[in-house]
């Protein structure tokens, strides 16, 4: 009987060292995540109209001057699914061109938006890409004027299908011409 008594006292306190660590970890992980939070959400206070303003007139640049408030929504990037692979004709001979292109656009309407346009948008670009001549191709003020050009016509092209410009940048990620 005392071999029995001294087996069922061993295995209760095991059970009270389990549940002593599993609450004194679970009270651990509150307090990281209490401490994560303070460190975290910092004091930074919005600036009101008014020190923007002022700062504007002054010729500050502040960074709430640069984006309104809540005006423009977040950065999104959509993916062209697809390169673009296209020849373009130049002075001495044609060129084999291909540009991978991602559409800066803000919030998550415009993304979604974009996103349903996708064809259209590809299409589009196909297009404007197409026109380009190799020798304007081979020079950076050419691959920036086919960027600029390249947006006008996609934001033309939204504002006829969904009523707003959606696309804020139409960005190349790899650019290649053989």
């Amino acid at each position: 009987m005392a071999d029995e008594e001294k087996e069922l006292e061993l295995e209760d306190g095991g059970k009270k060292k389990k549940l002593i660590i599993i609450i004194a970890v679970v009270v651990l992980l509150a307090v990281a995540g209490g401490g994560a939070f303070f460190f975290m959400s910092g004091d930074e206070e919005e600036p009101t109209q008014a020190e923007i303003d002022t700062a504007l007139a002054s010729g500050e640049p502040t960074e709430a001057a640069e984006t309104p408030t809540g005006a423009a929504g977040s950065a999104l990037y959509v993916p062209m699914p697809r390169p673009f692979r296209f020849n373009v004709p130049g002075a001495s001979r044609d060129r084999y061109v291909e540009i991978r292109a991602q559409l800066l656009v803000r919030g998550a309407e415009n993304e979604e938006e974009a996103k349903k346009h996708v064809p259209l948008i590809e299409s589009t670009l196909l297009g404007v890409f197409s026109m380009a001549n190799a020798d304007d191709l081979a020079t950076s003020a050419g691959k920036a004027s086919l960027k600029q050009l390249s947006l006008s016509e996609v934001q033309k092209v939204m504002v006829e299908v969904s009523g707003g410009k959606v696309v804020e940048q139409v960005l190349f990620t790899g650019f290649v011409m053989q």
